[in-house]
């Protein structure tokens, strides 16, 4: 069967979390003349969306793009695989390269996998231990078919070999998340001129420039009524003390609305946008006072920034952020998130430092073990 150009790393993306992982990888490839070529999923499901990740991450433009789209957790995955397939047979890569636990990660590794094909993941051994998350069934899977995984803290080695994996496997080399942050740090878009853009009211936010960002799609604040009614109570509460800025999830708009909570939210201190960029995003979180989020990039990117992260979340599979950054878990009680947002308000919040070797070369570091994994891939 014919091949397309040789490629020796097949780099795959997903959805919005992958993309603000691979752009620093594809430019340290690149710098390491490795040959790579990028597959896009279409798990993400907004192509206005996607233009944007491509273009404010300057990530270049897939190679290949599945078009899978948004559908249940089975069929995406089923999808995904019965497509890569073909790509794999047709461009015949030394590796794939997965990043993060989206479910085109654990689909690609699985195809392969089975056709032999190494599997490179980073972002591997997070663990929040919490099986009922579609992610961690991911992450747990991904890890046990990599041949190379490349790990953002020390702790996660503890994870993977406490499941089997051979430690010598395993790589210490840092979080590209924070390679991105820092590379587009200077780029970020001002929080004013996001509001703006939006055509956001922004007197509401002049009282010193303070206001607080909020994120919100985890089903498990956003499916259940009770729990949202809760949280969009305390969330009133937190804004008129202190103006919140909430870009608006699709998933959490239509439970908004179809719990009849909508107009709670608009009726108090907090702009409310359609999804952000990369760009805008982060200009919103780095200045500041606060993140409200069930996210698990941002607990990651706020620790960077020195930013007090209120993380509306039982568990965490990023615990560095707590035992080291400035995050602290609340889940979805109203007590607890008046209680850490009152610590902010009075005393600035939880003082952190930045991890080990988040410093903006966690690429870099991935390339050059990759890059002697494929040196003695051909000798043998």
């Amino acid at each position: 069967m014919p091949t397309d150009s040789q490629c020796d790393i097949l780099c795959v993306v997903g959805a919005r979390p992958n993309f603000m992982k691979i752009g620093p990888v594809m430019r340290s490839l690149q710098r390491a003349d490795i040959p790579a070529q990028l597959v896009h999923t279409g798990q993400h499901y907004d192509p206005a969306m996607n233009e944007r990740f491509f273009t404010d991450l300057q990530i270049p433009y897939p190679d290949i793009n599945l078009e899978v789209g948004s559908c249940s957790h089975a069929v995406q995955t089923a999808e995904v695989m019965m497509r890569f397939e073909g790509v794999l047979d047709r461009v015949q890569p030394r590796a794939i390269l997965v990043v993060g636990d989206v479910n085109s990660t654990i689909a690609c590794a699985l195809v392969a996998a089975k056709k032999g094909v190494g599997v490179i993941h980073v972002e591997a051994g997070l663990r929040s231990f919490d099986r009922s998350m579609p992610e961690e069934v991911n992450r747990v899977l991904t890890d046990q078919i990599s041949d190379l995984l490349f790990i953002t803290e020390r702790h996660a080695r503890d994870n993977l070999v406490r499941e089997g994996i051979d430690p010598d496997r395993v790589h210490f080399v840092g979080n590209v998340m924070i390679d991105t942050q820092l590379y587009n740090l200077g780029r970020a878009v001002p929080w004013e001129e996001t509001l703006r853009a939006a055509e956001v009211e922004t007197d509401a936010f002049s009282g010193g420039g303070a206001y607080g960002v909020l994120t919100l799609h985890r089903p498990s604040n956003v499916d259940h009524a009770p729990v949202m009614e809760r949280l969009v109570d305390s969330l009133v509460a937190i804004a008129r003390e202190l103006p919140l800025v909430f870009p608006l999830h699709p998933r959490t708009q239509a439970r908004l609305q179809g719990f009849g909570l909508e107009s709670a939210l608009r009726e108090a201190p907090i702009a409310v946008l359609p999804p952000a960029g990369y760009l805008e995003m982060l200009g919103l979180m780095k200045d500041a006072r606060v993140v409200l989020t069930d996210s698990g990039g941002m607990q990651e990117e706020t620790t960077a920034l020195g930013v007090p992260c209120i993380t509306l979340r039982e568990n965490t599979e990023r615990p560095i952020t707590i035992d080291e950054g400035t995050n602290i878990l609340v889940g979805n009680d109203p007590q607890r998130l008046m209680e850490s947002f009152r610590e902010v308000m009075d005393h600035g919040g939880k003082q952190g430092r930045i991890p080990q070797y988040w410093d903006g070369n966690a690429a870099e570091r991935i390339v050059a073990v990759v890059a002697d994994w494929l040196k003695h891939a051909r000798k043998s």
